[in-house]
């Protein structure tokens, strides 16, 4: 059974970086792409050496074809609150059935949920980690704390209070 697609925004892969998650993420059961051109100019605080590891460690960068980029502009002339790179995140995940689109954007992931694309964030790849045993309770839940004091990380204050709790103790 092949593996499934995961398509990753810039932000997700940011978040995961700044706790050390990003080598375990790699790590799970997924086949994981990224644009080219996300890759290229959104991972800014990526040094080179960083990014060679995220190619080691099985990331894929795709370079979309003429039909994607089209696609991905027309999104943001639709929808101007979308950047040009969510556009070229949701156009290679919506050129790939099935796959799953890792974003942070609340305004791409309700897009894509319009789209009937499954769409998940860092916290559903914390879940991941820990139901895959990559990563035990207590590193995940240092991740979240660390997450939590980062004014630049973004997530739901509720919900990540519940997966601070969840992954108390471990």
């Amino acid at each position: 059974m092949p593996l499934r697609i995961v398509v990753s925004d810039a932000s997700c892969l940011i978040d995961l970086r700044k706790v050390s998650l990003l080598e375990p993420f790699l790590r799970l059961p997924y086949e994981c792409l990224i644009p080219d051109t996300l890759f290229d100019e959104e991972l800014l605080k990526f040094s080179a050496a960083q990014k060679k590891s995220l190619l080691r460690g099985g990331l894929k960068v795709v370079e979309l074809p003429g039909a994607g980029v089209l696609r991905a502009r027309e999104i943001v002339r639709d929808f101007p609150h979308l950047s040009i790179h969510d556009g070229f995140a949701f156009a290679l995940a919506e050129s790939r059935p099935g796959c799953i689109l890792l974003t942070g954007d609340g305004t791409l992931r309700a897009f894509a949920r319009r789209r009937k694309i499954e769409v998940h964030g860092v916290l559903w790849v914390i879940d991941e980690l820990g139901v895959h045993k990559i990563s035990t309770a207590g590193i995940l839940h240092a991740a979240l704390r660390a997450m939590a004091k980062d004014p630049t990380v973004r997530l739901p204050a509720h919900e990540l209070a519940a997966y601070l709790k969840r992954y108390a103790g471990g």
